[in-house]
């Protein structure tokens, strides 16, 4: 199993459901080194499924005492490649470790965002 850090519309259950078909069950988690902006969609689809039309982005600072709150998922294979297509192209998927240890994936700007 995968594990995804979620900070924003994916802790939602409308977008579990809509994405992956059933509620997920998590623990909060912290990351470090990363705040917060904001990235406005525009996409159809993540704009029903969300109801958002702003969605929090993480941003690296690089500096530790920066830290965002959020929750581990543990998806599959499948359901991570889900997530893949409903996040829009502001967002990179890359590896991240929390500050309980945990190795999971997050979703942070991509350069061009």
């Amino acid at each position: 199993m995968a594990k995804l850090f979620s900070y924003g519309t994916l802790q939602q259950k409308n977008v579990q459901l809509a994405n992956f078909g059933r509620e997920l069950s998590g623990s909060k988690d912290i990351l470090q080194g990363y705040i917060i902006g904001e990235v406005e969609i525009t996409d159809e689809r993540v704009l029903r499924e969300s109801g958002k039309a702003l969605h929090p982005i993480l941003r690296l600072s690089g500096n530790n005492t920066d830290e965002v709150s959020g929750t581990v998922f543990e998806l599959t294979d499948a359901e991570l490649a889900q997530a893949d297509d409903y996040e829009v192209d502001a967002y990179v998927r890359v590896k991240a470790t929390l500050k309980s240890g945990t190795e999971c994936w997050i979703y942070a700007a991509a350069k061009h965002a």
